[in-house]
């Protein structure tokens, strides 16, 4: 069995400043959304993501993958998001099992609603904060971890 090869002190510095700084930013993101618009993180990214897509819908398997989340936690959001009116969902007419979340007008308006107040809050916390040497260096680390753990199956 290998010997633990333990965090050194840079290492431990970088690991609980990661946790810290990802921790409070979800939480002042969800915390503006919710008194801002009514939504949730997670509901505020899908229709980010449905609203990026071509025809503003996207299989849900597919969303999952897009939104490192479970598919049971992503249905969990689409049928509270269906329920508010923001998306509905379809049935792929070449494959009987696939479903498509698809944004509505009203998901739209209120993505349109809530856009100002989350970028300002997502600059407020973490861009302006840093230099741009640093939100490069933190865009390629953290791109690279996010690469290799998809490649995982993580």
């Amino acid at each position: 069995m290998a010997e633990t090869k333990w965090l050194d002190d840079r290492e431990m510095r970088a690991w609980e400043g990661f946790l810290a700084a990802s921790s409070l930013v979800n939480r002042r993101l969800d915390q503006q959304l919710k008194d801002d618009s009514g939504l949730s993180h997670p509901q505020y990214e899908i229709l980010v993501r449905l609203a990026r897509a071509p025809e503003g819908e996207l299989r849900m398997t597919e969303l999952a993958n897009g939104l490192v989340n479970s598919k049971s936690g992503l249905t969990y959001q689409v049928t509270q998001m269906e329920k508010a009116g923001l998306v509905r969902r379809r049935t792929c007419p070449s494959d009987v099992r696939g479903i498509y979340a698809v944004l509505t007008e009203t998901g739209r308006a209120r993505l349109t609603e809530a856009a100002p107040g989350h970028v300002t809050t997502v600059r407020e916390v973490l861009v302006d904060v840093l230099t741009p040497e640093q939100l490069d260096v933190l865009a390629d680390g953290l791109g690279e971890v996010s690469r290799r753990l998809r490649t995982q199956g993580a």
